[in-house]
């Protein structure tokens, strides 16, 4: 008998909250989100029909506090609680806990969560139901040395891996005995820091791999299917950045057969709802694959899949879990064209990809055939370190995979955040990388590519021009002018004087604007450029300026003496060089270390006083679930460190002083 739900709860946050929200209204479900104080005012508690605040800002007091979700769920007379993805999405004793309480968990049974959360256990069962497995030591309980000396026996390189949890997190790629040590004791830290358990397994690290996933949905009258498969090569540190279906690697054959074995691998622990089956494949011999893990959720990739399927996931999953059969079969699916999506962080790839924060000042979001956004972002919208850095989604369909790709490309080029800094022409630049558009694709691409993509570029002549114009407007007068002698245009009798702004971006170098007349008709000259004729003019957040007869328009925010522009797929944030810190312009003391990152200090492993060499790990920062770890930037005695752990730090923050020995240059030059 199929349960009708009318009220839903939506245990999440951020972009899946609100598009699990969005299908909630279309099916005519009434929708409950939930809150940490930090998200108070989010964007998916305005879409909610109901809002409910569960705790402060950290997760573990709100977000997976299951006493406090399943508390919101019997307030508001919810019926299930869908999870997305995170949190508590694989956690198997809210599951339970949701049993127990008489509501219904919208995902797999407890049974499957148990038996594929646990990656030991995983292999374990999926190697009995003859999926092949990748090659290592899966013992439960291994201790480190015996960890070390599973490394040892598959051969190096190999992965650790947490047993608890995915999306990369805790993983360490170890190539040398050397490296073991420090590598099991930062793994079993962020494991346990994020899964609260800090098993690891041994794997051998398959080098030049693909990395191919297969969507299946069961229901429970035993109907199982595949959805085809979704091409996750494309990561950085173990965490995909761009996916696509179906994938260019493989041919009809080769995606039978992985389906084949997605559907098998769900069947051995009795799946029913949505799933993902990983695999990791040889790109040399596609038909090689192996079993990675399953995820028993929804996953942050599925846009694709609904769009070469026409299927919306999230509403199959509310009808499995009310009961409902399948609707289609295996004959039924097909794929119809190419789908790719990126991820937009708020991180800085110029910085090593370190996580970002701030307010967001201005937004654009990209619209057109075949676009699709899913985002949590709004203008005020607060991004803050308390949880993962992202933002939002871009996708692209269309009948051809170039024709997708170049979709996207145009529409990441049409995408701004002001006030926070993002990955987005990271994005572009990945996209447009050679190899990726010839669906060359692997693993280790973007380790092997960092420099060229994220190589910074400096603003060019026009921007900077921009902000200089925008600023000026900022300083006139409202209405027209009475008294010559009260503009601030810099006129005086005879030739007008100019006025000199210096403004510089983080990394550059400050660029002198000179400017003379009112915005409506200005002259303006960028660093050593000859001076051209400009004018502008602002409505609200958008900014049009002619220079030199070109007319372009910018997305424009001033902030905190910052000014944010958008335009030609690049933000660009300038300050006026008069208004930098003298700690930020001090940054250059090579004996000085700063934080690249707002967060946490979770292990301070110096103490003042301490002889160190370059290079010596000092101190640990954590934000949005990723570690970070200062090391001295010279050889020398540790003088200052003024931060704790626990303690929180902000971005360019100084931690610590590491005063040079004087024998250092010497040392440093032998």
């Amino acid at each position: 008998m199929t349960v009708v739900f009318e009220t839903v709860l939506v245990a999440n946050r951020g972009e899946i909250a609100v598009r699990v929200i969005r299908t909630l209204r279309e099916m005519g479900i009434r929708s409950v989100a939930v809150h940490s104080d930090a998200d108070a005012g989010a964007l998916h508690t305005r879409l909610a029909d109901v809002a409910v605040p569960i705790g402060p800002a950290p997760a573990a007091q709100s977000y997976l506090s299951i006493d406090r979700v399943l508390e919101a769920a019997a307030r508001t007379g919810a019926q299930a609680i869908h999870p997305g993805y995170g949190f508590l999405s694989e956690n198997v004793e809210f599951a339970r806990a949701c049993e127990k309480a008489g509501i219904v968990f919208i995902g797999p049974p407890v049974a499957a969560i148990e038996a594929m959360a646990d990656k030991i256990r995983a292999k374990q069962t999926v190697m009995a139901a003859g999926v092949p497995v990748v090659p290592g030591r899966t013992e439960p309980g291994m201790t480190d040395a015996q960890v070390a000396d599973a490394a040892v026996a598959v051969g190096f390189p190999v992965l650790l891996k947490p047993s608890a949890g995915g999306g990369g997190k805790g993983m360490r790629v170890v190539r040398t005995t050397e490296e073991l040590s420090d590598a099991i004791a930062g793994a079993r830290r962020e494991a346990r820091s994020s899964f609260g358990d800090d098993t690891l397994l041994v794997e051998r690290y398959v080098g030049n791999s693909r990395h191919i996933e297969v969507q299946v949905l069961g229901d429970a009258h035993g109907n199982l299917i595949h959805l085809g498969e979704r091409e996750c090569s494309l990561q950085r540190r173990h965490q995909k950045v761009i996916e696509e279906a179906p994938s260019p690697l493989l041919d009809t054959a080769s995606r039978a057969s992985m389906g084949r074995a997605a559907v098998d691998a769900a069947k051995a622990v009795g799946y029913t709802g949505a799933g993902t089956v990983e695999f990791i494949v040889d790109a040399d011999r596609p038909r090689d694959f192996f079993f990675l893990e399953m995820n028993t959720r929804l996953q942050v990739e599925h846009p694709v899949t609904e769009c070469i399927t026409g299927l919306d996931l999230v509403e199959q999953q509310i009808r499995i879990a009310a009961g409902e059969r399948l609707p289609l079969d295996q004959s039924d699916i097909s794929l119809d064209g190419h789908a790719i999506e990126a991820r937009l962080y708020a991180e800085d790839p110029a910085r090593g990809f370190l996580p970002q924060a701030g307010t967001v000042l201005g937004l654009v979001e990209p619209t057109g055939p075949g676009i699709r956004v899913d985002s949590s972002l709004a203008v005020g919208t607060v991004v803050g370190t308390d949880y993962d850095p992202m933002l939002a989604k871009v996708i692209a369909w269309a009948p051809t995979r170039e024709t997708a790709r170049a979709r996207l490309v145009g529409a990441l080029g049409h995408t701004a955040v002001l006030g926070v800094t993002t990955n987005a022409a990271f994005l572009r630049a990945l996209l447009n990388d050679p190899d990726v558009v010839a669906g060359k694709l692997d693993t280790g691409l973007i380790e092997r590519r960092g420099a060229e993509l994220t190589a910074p570029e400096p603003p060019p002549p026009h921007v900077y021009a921009a902000a200089a114009l925008a600023l000026l407007i900022e300083s006139e007068p409202a209405g027209p002018v009475v008294d010559r002698w009260d503009v601030p245009d810099g006129w005086r009798l005879g030739e007008p004087a100019w006025t000199v702004r210096r403004l510089q971006v983080s990394g550059g170098d400050p660029v002198e604007v000179r400017l003379r007349g009112r915005s409506a008709a200005a002259e303006v000259r960028v660093g050593d450029g000859e001076p051209v004729a400009a004018r502008a003019f602002r409505d609200a957040g958008r900014l049009t300026v002619t220079l030199d007869g070109l007319t372009m328009s910018y997305t424009v925010q001033h902030e905190g003496g910052t000014v944010w522009l958008a335009a030609d797929g690049r933000v660009a944030a300038l300050r006026e060089h008069e208004r930098l810190t003298a700690h930020a312009e001090g940054s250059g003391n090579g004996g000085a270390v700063t934080s690249p990152m707002p967060g946490t200090v979770t292990v301070v492993q110096a103490a003042v006083g301490d002889e160190v060499t370059a290079g010596t790990p000092l101190l640990v920062v954590e934000a949005m679930k990723m570690e970070h770890v200062l090391t001295a930037p010279v050889t020398g005695t540790v003088t200052e460190l003024g931060v704790t752990a626990g303690q929180t730090v902000a971005l360019d923050e100084r931690v610590a002083v590491v005063t040079p020995s004087a024998s250092a240059p010497e040392q440093q030059e032998n």
